[in-house]
């Protein structure tokens, strides 16, 4: 026997020799799951179709989350977005889309509710036969899965489907799994119906009551929701404020921020022109830096409050605040100028104000 190698013939009859290489299937009748697996060439050279978009640049096929605080028009957002859908208009107001069937889950409301709001919403305009509306539908768990895709058999061309909220339909976790794939799990499984259809499928949430700098993180929940969507979007506007913000991100949707307001007449939320960092300010604060960026070049308080008609001691005041939050930057002899819309001011080691990247709004696809 070797000295090095004990077990130079074989291990002796009391100790186990190690595990085959090849293991058994668990159940013997049943045959070895094998992974379909792709050539890295096979990948560059296959034609794959163009992403579905129901709205472009903002919603594509697969699962989005539509976060916002409670009362923040969530529920007006989205509806009126299906109706766009439905109906071939114009989404937000200015965006183009491609008609084609939408299922709305309101299963927050009543059907008297829904009528009075798509009233509303319509105006004089004929509603869309297209669009067809809920409100109750059974829990994924219980079979709301195979009811959605029962639907989407019966529409091939459908575009969207809207569920409001997430949390009438995600069902009773199992107490075997973690908050994280608790989450994960729930999202997930109504991301599989999303993608064997490749139907855009919006799921209204809510967010944490305490803000993040990054607002992925303000989704409610762990981050097995934000995780296992396909995209996030979160809206946002200041209580008693008309003007707000849709902040965005995603696989296949760049991050962005765009500017929107709300018109209470119509229940519309339409998109603007204006800078996203304008619509986040209070009246005084977005009259101050619109007016900054309107004149183009360092203004002080006189100047400011004469072109827009506010105090000038409010202004001062305000304008000082501003630039104490990076909202505003100083330049010499007490004035201000305004950052390039879009860029995120921060303060370097030397206390000067750099700007952070611009993101910039991505192209509304050609074909959708």
């Amino acid at each position: 026997m070797n000295e090095h190698d004990p077990y130079e013939d074989g291990p002796p009859p009391e100790i186990e020799a190690p595990p085959s290489r090849h293991l058994q299937a668990v159940t013997p009748d049943r045959p070895r799951w094998r992974p379909q697996l792709w050539g890295a060439d096979r990948i560059m050279a296959t034609e794959f179709p163009a992403p579905k978009w129901a709205v472009p640049g903002l919603l594509c096929e697969g699962v989005s989350l539509l976060a916002g605080p409670p009362k923040v028009a969530k529920s007006w957002w989205l509806l009126s977005v299906c109706l766009a859908v439905a109906s071939g208009g114009r989404a937000l107001g200015a965006i183009p889309v491609r008609k084609g069937p939408v299922l709305y889950l309101a299963l927050e409301d009543t059907p008297r509710r829904l009528k009075s709001r798509m009233g509303q919403l319509l105006g004089d305009t004929p509603a869309p036969p297209g669009l067809e509306l809920a409100t109750e539908w059974p829990t994924m768990p219980a079979g709301g899965d195979v009811a959605i895709a029962d639907w989407l058999d019966r529409h091939p061309d459908a575009r969207m489907i809207g569920i409001d909220v997430f949390a009438k339909v995600r069902g009773p976790a199992s107490p075997s799994l973690s908050a994280y794939d608790a989450d994960y799990a729930a999202v997930g499984r109504i991301k599989k119906i999303a993608d064997q259809y490749g139907i855009a499928i919006v799921l209204i949430h809510h967010v944490r009551k305490a803000g993040s700098e990054d607002f992925l993180q303000e989704v409610s929940g762990t981050n097995g929701i934000a995780g296992a969507a396909d995209a996030t979007l979160i809206l946002k506007r200041a209580r008693g404020q008309a003007d707000g913000t849709l902040s965005i991100t995603g696989r296949d949707v760049e991050e962005t921020e765009i500017a929107l307001t709300h018109d209470q007449n119509t229940g519309h939320w339409l998109k603007t022109d204006a800078p996203a960092d304008e619509a986040k300010l209070g009246d005084t604060r977005a009259a101050i830096l619109k007016h900054l960026r309107q004149e183009g070049k360092p203004l002080g308080p006189t100047a400011v409050a004469k072109g827009t008609g506010i105090d000038v001691g409010n202004v001062k005041k305000t304008m000082q605040r501003m630039s104490d939050a990076g909202q505003i930057w100083p330049v010499t002899n007490g004035r201000y100028e305004a950052p390039p819309a879009g860029a995120q001011p921060f303060p370097d080691i030397s206390g000067d104000i750099g700007t952070g990247g611009v993101p910039t709004v991505p192209p509304v696809p050609e074909t959708f």
